[in-house]
């Protein structure tokens, strides 16, 4: 009965009605009755104190003030009218103005009276002043002056304002829905796991989120609510795996072959690190149990992931298997392509690429070759996995980047073969512990946490654009001793709104101070035909031109070890993950590399923060902790695409300690009862069949 209540639209609340609804729908994403319920205030006002005026400060947020009115005049004429009282306590005075109801206040509002005044101090013309206040008759008989209650506050739009659902209004609403339909919320968590967690009901946290009775069943409320969302995302999860490793077998790779040995002892250009040792072990254990990997590996820029991949991929052949290594851009597939037929050579094992690029006549010819079993190894973009590409035995999907690619065009290659391949997820943006127990908290996880052997660590540097002259000095230096230079810009053309470097400017500067023909100058950018940037690309890569001029099409994808110096133009732009990111296309050879940061002088804290750390650590999971506390999750790239970050009110930066919780919480109770099938367990199977409705489970996650 609690969710078809919970169902009704919106408009059916009394005030809302057809217009309102609309707005609701459009500007917050507001449907139904339970998507009201759900919106919660942002921050709280706190009405249980009274400030003296001497205490003001323009940055407080709204205050409650009591005191006495001295004075009042109206001043202005038409459209500049305005009712301006003086109102003094025993520190001090300040203004309060009307713009608004002038004749109405006017007679309430009258010399010698006492009120409660609340709304933002400002400061005008050198004094305090509060615009449009709540005034409250003070009542020194009545034990509870003023209102005293944490107000909410929630996020509201210009046009719903319009409609008088600004945050009052919506609390209004809310007010309206609540006194409905609080008594008839069903609880979700079973008793025995509010005992242990000292939880309170759904019902009064829902009560509380929205009119807290005090500041402590406030934050008990939070508490509850946060481990709901927390816990549900984790059984979600976990329970995915768990039905996976039931539901679908896996190839067994039980030979080590000879592709394998071969390339190990006599092609593999490097010892490989204990840490891509391990990581090779922990994939080896999974695709000998006959159950379907999905693996996470992670591993910063310049690790050494493809080479796992690839020797992973061996092992596949070496078990009569196809492998597939899938990639976001045209520019990584082929560096991935190059990079793998480098260290195979021509003749070692059958190896073709596939992107929208690729000839017809040549995608005939691949496409028979695939289905028939001639080739090993198919490298490619989204291109994989159209319909019309049929692999004969593929038994391991590799996908790098795999945040960029929607749930559905990931799930189309797992479709592939009949026995759903191995799936190996591989990411050089290094994701917070919190992060990846959420995002890919149904995936094992794999860590490269070595760089190879001989690699120089990168120095970083910080410069003010005052200091350009100086950059331009040491890159004569580094082309001087035959290396290679990227800048990066963070547009192509000028704008109107942001005062930043551009290319073309960037490109003029650069013809100054590098002329031709001493100097020769590569320029790639988003815009330009995919034949023209590879051209430009492999200009570069043959050392034909000694600086790249450059946007960040070139974050990923891009191997050039004689490449010593990555410079990023207005770097305070940028996220601390790219500018990590960019980074890490220098210092991929036995050469120092170096990473100069170019910005204003005017820099936020945050951009001063990001800088800073850069300078400080090349520790990529550092940074990326780092960048979670600063831009939160629902900002760190590919995060919203999940659609396993809808958290409301849960804060991934904050709330680690509770997520460990609710995992640990959720892995307990499905050791002991793994299809939640006591009674026990029954609200918890029946909440997640019905949040888990419509949802296929042969969907990569």
């Amino acid at each position: 009965m609690t969710e078809q209540i919970l169902k009704t639209p919106i408009e059916y609340l009394k005030g809302i009605g057809s217009q309102r609804a609309e707005i609701l729908k459009k500007d917050l994403e507001i449907f139904t009755y339970d998507d009201l319920l759900n919106y919660y205030p942002f921050r709280y006002i706190d009405r249980t104190r009274f400030y003296k005026i001497r205490e003001l400060s323009p940055d407080l947020p709204s205050v409650q003030i009591l005191g006495r009115i001295i004075s009042k005049e109206v001043l202005g004429e038409k459209h500049t009218k305005r009712l301006v009282a003086r109102f003094k306590d025993d520190t001090g005075s300040i203004e309060l103005v009307w713009f608004q109801s002038i004749r109405w206040i006017d007679k309430i509002i009258q010399p010698g009276s006492v009120f409660i005044a609340f709304g933002k101090p400002v400061i005008f013309n050198g004094h305090f002043s509060i615009s449009h206040p709540e005034l409250e008759p003070y009542q020194p008989n009545i034990e509870n002056k003023g209102n005293l209650t944490l107000q909410p506050v929630y996020s509201s739009t210009e046009k719903l304002k319009q409609f008088n659902l600004d945050s009052k209004g919506i609390q209004r609403a809310l007010a309206v829905l609540i006194d409905q339909v609080i008594r008839q919320i069903k609880e979700t968590l079973p008793e025995y796991l509010l005992k242990s967690h000292k939880l309170i009901s759904l019902q009064k946290a829902l009560y509380n989120i929205h009119f807290p009775e005090n500041s402590q069943i406030l934050k008990d409320a939070e508490i509850r609510l946060k481990f709901d969302e927390l816990f549900f995302i984790q059984l979600k999860l976990l329970r995915t795996k768990l039905l996976r490793t039931q539901k679908f077998k896996g190839a067994v790779f039980n030979n080590v072959g000879d592709n394998f040995n071969t390339f190990y002892s006599e092609k593999l250009p490097f010892k490989l690190t204990d840490a891509q040792k391990r990581v090779i072990k922990e994939i080896r254990q999974d695709t000998q149990r006959g159950v379907q990997m999905n693996r996470l590996l992670q591993g910063d820029v310049g690790s050494g992931k493809t080479v796992v991949a690839l020797m992973i991929m061996l092992l596949a052949i070496d078990n009569g298997y196809q492998a597939c290594i899938m990639a976001p851009t045209e520019i990584l597939a082929q560096q991935h392509y190059l990079s793998i037929k480098s260290l195979l050579g021509d003749d070692f094992i059958n190896l073709e690429i596939l992107t929208g690029s690729t000839l017809k006549k040549a995608r005939v010819s691949l496409h028979q070759r695939l289905e028939n079993g001639e080739l090993d190894i198919l490298v490619g973009t989204h291109a994989l996995i159209e319909d019309v590409v049929k692999f004969k035995n593929l038994g391991l999907v590799v996908i790098d980047e795999q945040h960029r690619f929607g749930v559905e065009q990931r799930a189309k290659l797992w479709r592939k073969n009949v026995i759903p391949p191995h799936v190996l997820v591989m990411t050089a943006t290094p994701i917070p512990r919190t992060l990846a127990m959420t995002l890919y908290g149904d995936l094992d996880v794999s860590i490269i946490n070595e760089l190879p052997a001989g690699r120089k660590p990168i120095k970083t540097v910080h410069l003010f654009h005052s200091q350009r002259l100086r950059m331009f000095g040491f890159m004569r230096e580094e082309i001087a001793k035959g290396r290679q230079i990227y800048i990066v810009y963070p547009l192509i053309k000028e704008s109107e709104k942001l005062d930043l470097l551009y290319l073309e400017a960037g490109i003029e500067s650069i013809n100054d101070e590098f002329p031709m023909p001493e100097y020769q100058i590569s320029i790639v950018h988003g815009k330009l035909a995919a034949k023209d940037k590879a051209s430009e690309m492999q200009r570069f890569v043959k050392g034909e031109t000694q600086i790249m001029v450059a946007t960040t099409v070139i974050e990923v994808g891009v191997n050039v070890p004689n490449a010593s110096v990555m410079i990023i133009e207005n770097a305070e732009r940028f996220g601390l993950s790219q500018l990590h990111q960019l980074r890490g296309r220098v210092g991929r050879g036995a050469e120092q590399s170096f990473c100069i940061l170019m910005s204003g002088n005017k820099l936020s804290s945050d951009a001063r923060t990001r800088l800073e750390t850069m300078v400080r650590t090349i520790d990529g999971f550092e940074i990326a902790e780092i960048d979670l506390q600063l831009r939160g999750p629902g900002n760190i790239e590919g995060t919203r695409q999940s659609g396993v970050l809808d958290l409301k009110l849960a804060d991934l930066s904050i709330d680690q300690k509770l997520l460990a919780e609710a995992r640990e919480t959720v892995i307990k109770v499905l050791e002991d009862d793994p299809e939640l099938k006591n009674e026990s367990n029954l609200l918890l199977r029946q909440y997640f069949e019905q949040k888990s409705a419509g949802i296929s489970w042969d969907k990569i996650s």
